[in-house]
């Protein structure tokens, strides 16, 4: 079995693929000084509570975008599965050909966007709008070529910034609105949060489509844990809250151990 893992900012997402089948999901708060044994410790424990035998772990992939935490993982990896992670890093066949300025720029979880997306959409013209704790859209072409895209704060770390930095506006619950005018303090940050995601993801999507792909509109995907919030807009071809755990199968796939170093 093979385990990915994806270490954000807010938390490690992690997920079990028995084969091409991802039979386990699940999840903890990232913690930037977390110890390799206490990743361990509960990696193995939430493996357990799946009914999945830690010793069934074959195989070890993750993509980061904590530095502060990869030392931690790599350290937890070895300790307590005995394998060496294959990391996405500059240097890993992606399969992708990276057209930013400068490719080692681009985020490893941007990457296995990418991935996923194009293994699971071959052929087709690509943008991914990824609800994380930043929000980022991302181009591909149908060739395979990551352009690049937008970088945004995501959902919770505006409403976090509205209640940190102001004096009375305090935390909401992140849902849907079906009115924009909100009729309370609550219900208006309710408003501005979701309205103007869907607003950008709108405007983004249609400006990268004509900047990008004149003659052929392109997939727009959705992945992230805020993915599903918009579902009833109808603003994505396909929502794919998993999208980043295929992209690390897929690096599993073009990275054989043997190979990995």
């Amino acid at each position: 079995m093979l385990l990915a893992l994806d270490v954000g900012n807010s938390q490690i997402y992690c997920g079990v693929f028995d084969g091409e089948r991802l039979v386990v999901q699940f999840r903890r708060t990232s913690q930037q000084k977390a110890s390799s044994d206490e990743i361990g410790v509960f990696l193995r424990a939430a493996l357990r509570e799946n009914d999945v035998d830690p010793k069934q772990i074959d195989a070890i992939v993750g993509c980061s975008v904590v530095p502060d935490l990869n030392y931690s993982i790599r350290a937890c990896c070895q300790k307590y599965f005995q394998l060496e992670p294959l990391m996405l890093r500059p240097g890993i066949k992606t399969g992708l050909k990276i057209k930013y300025k400068d490719p080692k720029e681009v985020g490893a979880d941007r990457i296995a966007d990418a991935m996923g997306a194009v293994r699971l959409y071959p052929d087709r013209h690509i943008i991914i709008v990824d609800f994380g704790t930043a929000t980022t859209v991302s181009a591909i072409t149908r060739d395979r070529e990551f352009l690049g895209g937008a970088i945004m704060p995501g959902v919770r770390l505006a409403m976090e910034a509205l209640e940190a930095r102001t004096a009375q506006l305090p935390s909401v619950e992140i849902k849907p609105r079906r009115n924009v005018i909100g009729r309370s303090t609550i219900e208006s940050i309710q408003s501005g949060l979701y309205w103007s995601n869907v607003g950008m993801v709108k405007e983004l999507s249609t400006r990268m489509s004509q900047e990008a792909f004149p003659d052929e509109a392109p997939m727009l995907i959705a992945t992230g844990g805020f993915s599903h919030l918009f579902d009833r807009e109808d603003l994505f071809d396909a929502v794919v809250p998993d999208l980043i755990l295929v992209g690390l199968l897929e690096a599993a796939r073009l990275n054989p151990r043997d190979e990995a170093d």
